[in-house]
């Protein structure tokens, strides 16, 4: 079995000074893919160097919506320069959080457009953070129809309607942790809906630790845990959710020449 984690941080402090032992607990648990996810300068440098130090994993470059205090016009030619790098499998992770910034919501959504348009420059698809957000954001990407380079809404915590309009925008849907919580209802029923070529997994780690370790700090080899629950919801074997949702990932983060 090998399991893709579409979606971890192993460029963050809890990880970076010591990747090759997660590296190795995540083959344990047969998780042996994995995307390295960037949000600022120094998490996007980081995610290119595990990259191109190791050949199982690979770089995603955006700038967070969080990170709006430190956007300016350089950083996009920045980023324009480091997504030329074929270690990037996508432009990410970009989107829309309303839930700690009430203040600067044209400011997130003009660096949206901006990194948008860097992705369709390099063909690159999106990954999609979003909180409190999902009305503006879908507005944004139904407007400039991203079915052209596609993408993925990372940790989707939407309901079954939520999922079925980002889905006919053409959009992959990923689940972290989150599925396992006992509470996360709507979450569980929106990744039984899915279809099968439009699921991915992932950790979001080190946060969204899911059961049976939630509330320790998470790391990419409990993406285990999520490929288990997500197979009994949808009542068939981990092993073929598993393969079904390694090749979602390969499809959608096509390798560059």
């Amino acid at each position: 079995m090998e399991i893709y984690d579409s979606h971890t941080h192993l460029n963050d402090e809890p990880f970076f000074d010591d990747v090759p032992a997660f590296l190795a607990r995540a083959q344990h648990y047969q998780v042996t893919e994995m995307n390295i996810v960037g949000s600022n300068q120094l998490l996007n440098q980081r995610a290119l160097e595990l990259a191109h130090r190791y050949h199982q994993l690979h770089a995603v470059i955006g700038w967070h919506p969080e990170e709006f205090s430190d956007y300016q016009a350089a950083t996009l030619d920045q980023l324009a320069n480091q997504l030329a790098d074929p270690a990037v499998v996508a432009v990410g992770e970009i989107g829309l959080d309303y839930y700690w910034d009430q203040d600067h919501h044209e400011l997130q959504k003009q660096m949206l457009l901006d990194q948008i348009s860097l992705a369709q420059q390099f063909h690159l698809p999106i990954v999609i953070h979003c909180r409190e957000a999902l009305s503006e954001l879908y507005d944004i990407l139904k407007m400039i129809d991203i079915s052209s380079i596609g993408g993925v809404m990372h940790s989707f915590s939407g309901d079954v309607d939520w999922a079925k309009k980002f889905l006919d925008l053409g959009m992959y849907l990923s689940f972290s942790g989150v599925v396992t919580f006992n509470s996360a209802h709507e979450v569980q029923t929106s990744a039984q809906y899915v279809p099968a070529d439009r699921l991915l997994v992932e950790t979001d780690a080190p946060y969204l630790t899911p059961m049976p370790y939630r509330g320790k700090q998470n790391e990419p080899a409990f993406t285990a845990f999520v490929v288990e629950k997500i197979a009994q919801l949808r009542q068939v074997e981990p092993g073929e959710l598993a393969k079904i949702t390694t090749a979602n990932a390969r499809q959608l983060f096509k390798k560059r020449d």
